[in-house]
């Protein structure tokens, strides 16, 4: 296995310092640098470095970069990746949506590289086929990455009905807002607390959402997304209820989700009856997934992943090993 040469930008978010130490472990990759503005000088946790200002890095000596940046930020990062004939493995929602125009509607402004759009949609379990061997992916959100997945065996066999709604009531933990404190993640506000926040159809990652999701079945109700802060570090739950059209029934539902998950490492399925909880994903690289029938039309499914890893940096990660075209599990199972 050829060595791989890679560096972090944004190495010190929470995110980030998941990368770093997978990377550190990835029996393929050399980590060269990874970079912090606010720790530039400290040592890197689980890495032989110590974090560089962005404008110190070596983007020449490295095969590949990943952006765990802020959007817009990102996208400038990206551009000079590409532009120095380097990989890209984007972390955050600036190569996600489709086009400019889809971006600008759901981030409230232009995107600052238009030209980079449309990139690959780097949910492998979906879109395998158009991650290997390509120069930029764009890793999905957590909160999109959970409830694709636990939409996804439904959504590829036209399962839902076009007249209802898909409601995802979702729940992670503070670290999904990032490591820069605010007073709704103070852990005052937090803890012994449960907060909702964006819901309905205003939080930005209900762009990302139906739009990956219309690519499967063009026809089907709105999503109606409804996050909340969990008093928890890190670790996601997406809720997902469901109605199905005429032609399915929710007794086949456990069988349709071992069919598309049965040779998936990352994704589990748990048997029938149990349910999963948090403590199935968190700390890991996989997303588990339970399935229960209510009525003969109506299904609740259980997404659970571990916001910083398969909802960002092992599933980034994974990614990387798809563009290099080696094993996707490597240095993650």
């Amino acid at each position: 296995m050829n060595t791989i040469r890679a560096g972090v930008y944004g190495g010190s978010g929470y995110a980030g310092l998941d990368l770093v130490e997978i990377l550190s472990r990835h029996p393929a990759i050399d980590l060269v640098f990874a970079t912090s503005n606010t720790y530039q000088g400290d040592p890197v946790p689980s890495a032989d470095l110590c974090f560089v200002p962005p404008d110190e890095a070596a983007l020449e000596a490295v095969d590949v970069i990943f952006l765990a940046l802020p959007h817009r930020a990102s996208a400038a990062m990206a551009k000079r990746g590409i532009e120095a004939g380097v990989k890209v493995v984007d972390l955050s929602a600036d190569l996600r949506m489709d086009s400019p125009e889809a971006y600008q509607t759901h981030y409230d402004s232009p995107h600052p590289h238009p030209e980079l759009l449309p990139a690959p949609y780097g949910l492998p379990e979906i879109n395998r086929a158009n991650l290997a061997g390509v120069d930029v992916v764009a890793t999905p959100g957590c909160y999109p990455t959970t409830a694709l997945l636990g939409l996804y065996p439904l959504l590829r066999h036209n399962a839902l009905s076009a007249d209802a709604p898909v409601i995802v009531d979702a729940k992670s933990g503070v670290t999904g807002a990032g490591r820069k404190p605010s007073l709704s993640t103070h852990f005052a506000e937090v803890y012994s607390n449960l907060i909702p926040y964006k819901t309905g159809r205003s939080h930005r990652h209900i762009g990302e959402l139906e739009q990956e999701a219309h690519k499967l079945t063009p026809r089907m109700g709105p999503i109606i997304f409804c996050p909340h802060l969990l008093p928890v570090d890190r670790g996601l739950m997406a809720s997902i209820y469901v109605t199905l059209n005429d032609c399915f029934d929710s007794s086949q539902a456990q069988d349709l989700f071992a069919e598309a998950y049965g040779s998936e490492p990352l994704v589990e399925v748990l048997p029938a009856g149990e349910q999963a909880t948090l403590k199935h994903a968190v700390k890991t690289n996989r997303c588990a997934i339970s399935i229960t029938p209510v009525l003969e039309r109506y299904l609740h499914i259980t997404s659970v992943t571990d916001n910083l890893r398969k909802g960002a940096a092992s599933q980034a990660v994974q990614n990387m090993n798809l563009m290099f075209g080696i094993d996707e599990t490597t240095g993650l199972i």
